[in-house]
Formats: structure tokens, sequence, C-alpha cells
């Protein structure tokens, strides 16, 4: 798994490239910052601290985060929501147990898979777009 942290001022975007589900919502809303035909594909210089913040705060999976800055947190309530043709989102802080050994935390977003195809199971890494899985 990659994992880059781009920095500009006291805020820092975490990018971490196997929770990434490729909703696009990053570099369409701005592109200016998420360009990922350039190298490095985040500019932090390409709009305003907040304006980053917001934009990485539309992540859907959680493979854009932020670390410093005026960043909201997120409640102790947990959201499940089924996203057409997608991943099952759950929003809020938990953790996954893999195999009863491994656990990863989350706080934000977190994207599992449900066409049964990801090869990073139990995490959607895309694949229902490429097989245009439909549910």
């Amino acid at each position: 798994m990659a994992i880059k942290h781009y920095t500009k001022d006291n805020v820092t975007v975490k990018w971490q490239s196997d929770l990434c589900i490729h909703s696009e919502k990053c570099f369409h809303g701005l592109s200016k910052v998420f360009n990922p035909k350039e190298r490095p594909w985040i500019n932090m210089d390409g709009a305003s601290s907040e304006e980053i913040i917001a934009q990485v705060n539309k992540c859907p999976s959680g493979a854009l985060s932020i670390s410093g800055g005026n960043q909201s947190t997120t409640t102790q309530e947990i959201i499940v929501e089924t996203m057409p043709n997608g991943p099952l989102m759950v929003y809020g802080n938990m953790k996954v147990r893999h195999g009863g050994n491994e656990e990863t935390k989350s706080s934000k977003a977190t994207a599992f898979c449900r066409c049964g195809a990801s090869e990073n199971k139990p995490y959607c890494d895309g694949t229902h777009k490429k097989i245009d899985f439909a549910g």
C-alpha cells in the first residue's frame, strides 16, 4: 500500500492508495490541486488550505485525509450507506478486524467491497467499475 503525505503550512493531506475507490471527486472538484496525470498528483499550492480541506472531506473512501489545520472531527455516530453500483460506505469511528488478528482503525470513511471482485478485500478498490457491477 502506497501512503503519501503532502504538506502546506500546517495542513497535511494523506493519501492511501489501497483505500482509493476512484470516485474522482477529488480532481473533479479541485483539479488545480488533484491531478492524476501530474507527478506529484497533489499540488498543495493549487488552492487555499481551507479549499483543500473542504475537498478532502468529500472523499467517499477515506483514501484522502487531513491532519492539522481547521478540520472538522468525526462524531461517534456511525452511518452506513450503500452506493449505487458501488461499495458499502461506513462513516464514523471504527475498527476493522481482518481474520481475527490484523486490525485497522478508521475515523472518517471506509469503503467495503460489495461486488466481490476487489483485490483488497474487505475494502473496495474500484473494480466494480471495471466489471460493471450492478447492485
